[in-house]
C-alpha cells in the first residue's frame, strides 16, 4: 500500500515523500483511516513500528482542514509523553509532516528553564507536546489552557506508569474537555494499562500490531555467559573487534552508565552517557553526537532510552540484562528498524539466569550463546550439607524414653558439681 491510499491530503503527502516514506507501516495502515473518522483508537505496538506517524499524520490532517479561527490559536492537540527525548522526537516528527501546512507546533518538558517555552506559548499553538510534570506546572500558572482541545493523545501509556505519573496523568484528563478524540498507545497490554484506557476512551478501536513477546526477526541475538567482573573487559573487547558504528549499551542505573563511560573512553572509544541524572543539554548533546558519529557509544538507562530513534542502529548491547523481560524487547527493537538488519548482544552474570529465564519464554526462542570466549564464567558449586546427628532413641509414641534408675542416680551425684574447663586452677 502507499500512502496516497490513506486518503492524506497532498501538503502531508509532500512532506512525507521529501522524509522518504512511500509505504505506512502496518499500524499506520490500520490506525490511520480510523483516527481521521474521528474514532477512538486503542493501539498496541512496540517501538520501531512507525506508531508515532500514525497519531501525527492525521492530527495535522484534521486539524489542518478545520477553519481557521481569529485571535490567538488555541491548543486544539494535546500529546502527553513520559520522557523529554520522546517529547522531542513527537516534535520534530510534526513539524517534518506539517511543514506544508499552516499548523504550530511546539513541546514543553523539565529539566530547563521554562521561560523560552512560555514565550512561545504565549504566541499560541495548535499542537502541544508536553511532559506530564512540565505541563501540570505550567496549567497551575495560568500559562497554559487544555480546555479546547479536541485531539489528546497519551504515548507511551505503560512507561507512563512505570515511572509513577499515573496521578499526573488523571489531573490532566480531569481538566479536559468531555467532547474529544482519544488516541492511546502502548507497547504492552497488562490489566492496569487497561484499566487506564477504559478511563480515557470511547468505544474505541482496538489496532495491536507486532505483539511485545515478538523480537524483530531481522535482529541476530547472541548472549554471553560472564561473571560481572569481566563485562567490562568483554565490552571493550566486542566493540574493537565488531565494525559497527552506531552502538547503544544498556545499564540499570544511571551510576552504572557513567561508570561504563569512563572504562570506555579508559580505553580509546569515544562514548557518553544519557540518564535522568544528565542535564537536558548535556543528553541534547550526548545524543546529537551520537547521531552525526561524533561518539560511536552512548550508555543510557531504559528510561532515558525511550525517544532514542537513530536511523540505521547496528548494536545494541545489554551490558545487564533487564528483570523485566518485555524491556528486553524494547531495547533490542532500537536496531533492525524500518526494514534494517541488527544485532543484539547481551551480557549474563550468575544472578541474572533468572532474568533470562522469563526473556526466552516471553520471546519464545532460546537466545544462541557464544560458548568459547575468554571471560567464561565461574562453576559455582553448592557445598553438601553435614548429615544431622542421630536422633536420641524415642518410644513408639515418638517421645523420648523415661531414663532408668542408673541414670537417674548418675544425674543425682552429678548434681551440684564444679565443671573444670582446663584453664587456670581445677577449683
Amino acid at each position: 500500500m502507499h500512502f496516497s491510499e490513506l486518503n492524506i491530503i497532498a501538503p502531508i503527502l509532500k512532506a512525507i515523500e521529501e522524509e522518504g516514506y512511500t509505504n505506512p507501516t502496518q499500524i499506520q495502515e490500520e490506525a490511520i483511516p480510523h483516527i481521521l473518522k474521528g474514532n477512538d483508537v486503542l493501539g498496541c505496538a512496540q517501538t520501531g513500528t512507525g506508531k508515532t506517524a500514525a497519531f501525527s499524520i492525521p492530527i495535522l490532517q484534521l486539524l489542518h482542514n478545520q477553519t481557521p479561527e481569529k485571535g490567538k490559536r488555541k491548543i486544539k492537540s494535546l500529546i502527553v509523553t513520559p520522557t523529554r527525548e520522546l517529547a522531542i522526537q513527537i516534535g520534530e516528527s510534526l513539524k517534518n509532516y506539517g511543514r506544508y501546512t499552516n499548523l504550530r507546533s511546539h513541546v514543553i518538558f523539565g529539566g530547563v528553564n521554562q521561560n523560552k517555552q512560555t514565550g512561545f506559548l504565549q504566541q499560541g499553538v495548535d499542537i502541544l507536546v508536553a511532559t506530564p510534570g512540565r505541563l501540570l506546572d505550567l496549567m497551575m500558572q495560568g500559562f497554559i489552557s487544555i480546555r479546547d482541545v479536541e485531539l489528546f493523545v497519551l504515548d507511551e501509556a505503560d512507561r507512563m506508569l512505570d515511572m509513577g505519573f499515573i496521578h499526573d496523568v488523571h489531573k490532566i484528563i480531569r481538566a479536559l474537555p468531555e467532547e474529544r478524540q482519544n488516541l492511546f498507545f502502548s507497547a504492552t497490554m497488562a490489566p492496569e494499562i487497561l484499566k487506564l484506557a477504559g478511563t480515557i476512551l470511547q468505544d474505541p478501536i482496538r489496532v495491536e500490531v507486532t505483539p511485545v513477546s515478538s523480537t524483530a526477526e531481522m535482529i541476530s541475538q547472541s548472549l554471553y555467559f560472564i561473571d560481572r567482573v569481566n563485562k567490562n573487559a568483554l565490552l571493550v573487547d566486542i566493540l574493537k573487534e565488531q565494525k559497527a558504528t552506531s552502538v547503544l549499551v544498556f545499564t540499570k542505573t544511571k551510576h552504572g552508565a557513567d561508570k561504563v563511560v569512563k572504562h570506555l573512553e579508559k580505553n580509546g572509544i569515544k562514548a557518553d552517557a544519557i540518564h535522568g541524572n544528565k542535564s537536558q543539554n548535556n543528553r541534547q548533546r550526548a545524543l546529537s553526537n551520537f547521531k552525526d558519529k561524533s561518539i560511536r557509544v552512548l550508555v543510557a538507562t531504559d528510561i532515558a532510552a525511550r525517544g532514542i530513534d537513530v536511523e540505521g542502529m547496528e548494536l545494541v548491547i545489554n551490558y545487564e540484562i533487564p528483570n523485566i523481560a518485555e524491556t528486553y524487547v524494547h531495547r533490542i527493537g532500537r536496531t533492525g528498524r524500518a526494514g534494517n538488519s541488527g544485532a543484539a548482544i547481551s551480557f549474563c552474570d550468575y544472578e541474572e539466569k533468572a532474568y533470562l529465564k522469563d526473556i526466552e519464554k516471553l520471546i519464545q526462542l532460546s537466545i544462541p550463546k557464544i560458548e568459547n570466549h575468554p571471560y567464561p564464567m565461574a562453576v559455582f558449586e553448592i557445598p553438601k550439607k553435614e548429615p544431622r546427628p542421630p536422633r536420641s532413641p524415642r518410644n513408639e509414641q515418638g517421645r523420648k524414653p523415661k531414663p532408668t534408675a542408673e541414670q537417674k542416680q548418675h544425674a543425682a551425684k552429678s548434681k551440684g558439681k564444679k565443671t573444670w574447663y582446663g584453664k587456670g586452677d581445677r577449683y
